[in-house]
């Protein structure tokens, strides 16, 4: 009997968020959730059904929803601020700044539904420019975990961290990635694939892509090595330098504009560390069109096989 293949499962992040925070909200009475009319599209549902009182909902008003939540650390509490990613992101930058990072407030920013998740919706809704916007800031560790493993260990790991944080996290399902038991370091990228030919590099949604794209290549004959790296801020400038002296090329792809972002943060460190070959996928400076997620990023040269054709390309100019 030949051997039936199925598709992984793919799950939704946000599941994996709510779930940890309703156990720390049962666990620290001073855990409590911020967000601004974003019950539903954050999943915050169960957390109010349980904990009614310590679920703040400010209405569509995202600057104020960041004053509250930095008031709130403040006074003691553990506030997960959470909204739409470019809501959370563009509106309330000031709030941010001034609020919770130069005040280094205890307050940790939930952007959901970042990249192009809402696609259909346009230019308005998708969140292409938060990287950038964020990881400038001091004192602000910026985070995209690849999968619902990762989300669940990097939620842990914001609870006990003893400042704010920005965690980036998508509503497109992804498979899951990374061992059942995954502990989030903040600062340090996970090796997935192992290759000396190529370096690819990604989080968030891309991060599974990058996998498709390495078993591609091996088909072709090229070793991709494949770096998760969910921390953008601080970057994980090690595993950086390493790939640069295994493989001799650096691939990079995210669900954000090419201008500040991951390739943007990693290319720092090649040009000052490690010179060497590098590409960077991703929106190219543009208003991204309407159009769901998978076809806006296929659209932009991330489908896997546009990947490795673009590795390849970049492989040719080691020689």
């Amino acid at each position: 009997m030949s051997e039936v293949l199925t598709a992984p499962k793919l799950r939704d992040c946000r599941d994996a968020f709510v779930a940890v925070l309703e156990r720390l909200g049962a666990e620290n009475e001073k855990v409590v959730a911020v967000c601004n009319d974003s019950v539903g599209s954050s999943k915050l549902g169960g957390f109010k059904a349980k904990f009614p009182e310590r679920l703040v909902n400010v209405g569509i008003a995202e600057q104020n929803m960041v004053g509250v939540g930095a008031g709130l650390a403040n006074g003691g509490m553990l506030p997960f601020v959470c909204a739409a990613a470019p809501f959370l992101t563009g509106r309330a930058l000031e709030q941010i700044k001034a609020d919770i990072a130069y005040s280094n407030a205890n307050v940790k920013l939930v952007g959901i539904s970042s990249g192009m998740a809402y696609g259909e919706l346009g230019p308005t809704h998708h969140s292409i420019e938060d990287f950038a916007w964020t990881r400038v800031l001091p004192n602000l560790p910026v985070i995209a975990p690849c999968d619902s493993i990762e989300t669940a260990a990097a939620v842990e790991w914001a609870a006990t961290y003893p400042g704010p944080c920005f965690l980036r996290l998508s509503r497109v399902g992804v498979p899951d990635l990374l061992p059942e038991g995954h502990v989030f370091e903040l600062g340090k990228a996970n090796q997935l694939r192992d290759g000396s030919d190529v370096t690819l590099i990604a989080n968030g949604t891309l991060t599974h892509r990058m996998l498709k794209a390495a078993e591609i290549l091996a088909g072709r004959g090229v070793e991709a090595r494949v770096l998760n790296m969910a921390t953008v801020r601080p970057i994980d400038v090690e595993a950086v330098v390493a790939a640069v002296r295994d493989t001799g090329a650096i691939l990079t792809a995210e669900e954000h504009s090419t201008f500040g972002g991951l390739g943007s943060a990693i290319a720092e460190v090649v040009v000052a560390e490690a010179p060497a070959p590098m590409k960077i996928l991703g929106v190219p400076g543009i208003f991204a069109p309407t159009g769901s997620a998978e076809f806006l990023l296929d659209e932009f040269g991330m489908a896997p096989a546009a990947v490795a054709d673009a590795a390849e390309a970049l492989i040719a100019r080691k020689r």
